[in-house]
């Protein structure tokens, strides 16, 4: 039924582009890399273990575009574009600001994976539909919400959660593509969502979540070995990967909902001042 439903919503975005810019919805904001490669032709490229001869917007978006992976990672780019629109716009950040944070929280993780798998070119890069959805995405929240509303922290919340899942699932597929082994691919996966998030808010004056005793990292580590649990079990992949979304997304809320905390280690007694 996914897969239905994600080759119909292609073919219908196709034919738009199509019919108002004369280019399928893949190229109209990606240059191949064939191109990049003429402007630039002394430029070399080390391959790694398991990566193509060259990379292709196709590669670089990893996932194709009729799949449901596809769509769930655009969703992903959209969750932390709205999770950092949202802080920054409570800070009463300008236009630009905001969108500037929104591109922070949604590309700088997966671009730190990238820089240390050391596969390039930077899928951003590449793909311009990336920056296109962050951009549009960031401006429409912009216009439409109150960042003084009293659901704003919940709202902010919600899209953090579903961002740390969705990022972690696909940080773990990125490193197992470029042949890491599996504590480095969850090592990698928590790496995806947790570097934007760090720099988001310390952009908007905000302690970030990973140094305060928030139930985050836990969850994306809990998804991680569930995931090569599954995997190992031999389960069908889009249980494996609903499980590992689910268990992610529900652990971060919970944590919120009843404000789950690590508790404190030190063993010396606390006296006040």
């Amino acid at each position: 039924m996914i897969s239905i439903i994600s080759v119909n919503l292609y073919a219908w975005l196709n034919a738009c582009c199509m019919t108002l810019f004369g280019k399928s919805f893949d190229l109209l904001f990606s240059p191949t890399f064939a191109t990049l490669s003429a402007a630039a032709p002394s430029t070399s490229i080390t391959p790694i273990a398991h990566a193509p001869a060259a990379l292709t917007p196709e590669f670089v978006t990893r996932f194709e575009p009729t799949s449901f992976m596809f769509w769930l990672e655009m969703f992903g780019i959209f969750a932390c574009s709205i999770s950092g629109t949202v802080l920054a716009k409570h800070k009463n950040f300008d236009v630009f600001g905001c969108i500037l944070v929104a591109m922070i929280a949604a590309i700088s993780g997966p671009t730190a994976r990238d820089i240390i798998l050391d596969r390039y070119p930077l899928f951003w890069m590449v793909n311009m539909n990336y920056l296109l959805i962050i951009t549009i995405s960031s401006v429409g929240f912009q216009m439409f919400c109150n960042p003084k509303a009293r659901h704003v922290d919940g709202l902010l919340k919600l899209f953090d959660g579903l961002a740390l899942a969705i990022f972690t699932l696909i940080g773990i597929q990125v490193a197992q593509e470029m042949g890491a082994n599996i504590p480095i691919c969850i090592l990698l996966g928590v790496l995806n969502i947790l570097f934007g998030g760090v720099i988001r808010d310390m952009l908007c004056n905000e302690i970030p979540l990973v140094l305060q005793r928030e139930i985050y990292v836990t969850a994306a580590i809990i998804g991680g070995v569930l995931y090569f649990a599954l995997e190992g079990m031999g389960v069908t992949s889009w249980i494996k990967e609903s499980c590992t979304l689910m268990t992610i997304f529900v652990i971060r809320m919970l944590a919120v909902r009843y404000d789950w905390h690590f508790p404190d280690i030190g063993l010396m007694k606390k006296h006040s001042l």
